[in-house]
């Protein structure tokens, strides 16, 4: 499976964006996906995650209350709307299938090729 995210850029503290991955070249409907992210100097961290209906979301709990994941099946496509940011989640952020529950990024398969966010305090 192929995976494109898109959706980065600058925005200041408190701002929002929302990011999108484009999967092709298999049925993206069978697949759990999660976003995950990557700050400078930091390890890979999962952000959320949602089953491949779209049924059940999963996030870390700095992004709980603030970010949102949803799927259309229909369009290939996973978002992740993200409101109040902080500069803290500055990073490159990935789309990637796996179990949708699963902190570790090692459990994770196909990866796009990540999108740049830079908050600005």
């Amino acid at each position: 499976v192929q995976l494109q995210a898109s959706g980065g850029g600058l925005v200041q503290a408190g701002g929002s964006l929302r990011l999108s991955c484009v999967a092709s070249g298999r049925t993206f409907r069978d697949l759990d996906m999660g976003w995950l992210r990557q700050a400078p100097g930091k390890e890979r961290e999962f952000v959320a995650g949602i089953s491949w209906s779209g049924g059940t979301q999963y996030y870390e709990d700095s992004a709980k209350g603030r970010f949102i994941i949803s799927r259309d099946n229909a369009k290939n496509t996973m978002y992740l709307q993200m409101n109040n940011l902080k500069p803290e989640d500055t990073a490159v952020y990935y789309c990637a299938t796996g179990p949708f529950r699963s902190r570790q990024p090692d459990e994770y398969n196909y990866w796009g090729q990540g999108t740049q966010v830079t908050v600005s305090s």
